[in-house]
């Protein structure tokens, strides 16, 4: 693995045009893409890694979106931007400035390559948001290639997202 593909697994932030700020990973598998696409999108293997989706499954479709591993689980609305099975998924949330995030898949020597990009506001905390959402692309991780699923948040927090993020762990 190289510095530059373990950097984008475990987020890399750059700044649009614009001033916004992109955080994006990438993750692979051996596995096919409707196998990931699968643990993306079907309710029993999603409930197993990020949470519940109550809501109509296609574009402009809306429901609830709840991360129930999350101390304190809300469910929250969610849209449905653009879903092309088994390649693009692209969800927003409502009444949240820039909390879209895209979700793309595609094969390349012989893997499945995940595409994780959420584009924030200039003066966002992104290191905070890109700690959870490496931790929850861990546990996509358990899911799809049976690796052993990370360990609480707190424990998470104090052995990676800390000294990669920079973040305080409290301690």
């Amino acid at each position: 693995m190289t510095v530059q593909d373990a950097m984008a697994r475990r987020g890399v932030v750059t700044t649009e045009a614009d001033g916004r700020q992109r955080l994006e990973f990438h993750r692979s598998w051996p596995d096919p893409v409707e196998d990931v696409w699968s643990a993306l999108t079907e309710p029993d293997r999603m409930a197993r890694w990020i949470g519940t989706y109550d809501g109509e499954r296609a574009p402009g479709g809306t429901g609830t979106f709840t991360m129930t591993h999350e101390q304190e689980p809300v469910g929250e609305v969610m849209t449905v931007v653009d879903c092309e099975p088994p390649r693009r998924l692209v969800v927003s949330w409502v009444g949240q400035d820039d909390w879209t995030v895209e979700l793309d898949l595609w094969r390349e020597d012989g893997r499945t390559v995940l595409r994780f990009r959420q584009v924030f506001a200039a003066d966002a905390d992104v290191a905070d948001f890109a700690a959870g959402w490496h931790w929850y692309l861990d546990k996509l991780d358990a899911e799809v290639g049976g690796r052993p699923v990370p360990r609480d948040w707190d424990a998470f927090a104090a052995d990676v997202a800390a000294p990669v993020y920079g973040m305080s762990t409290g301690s």
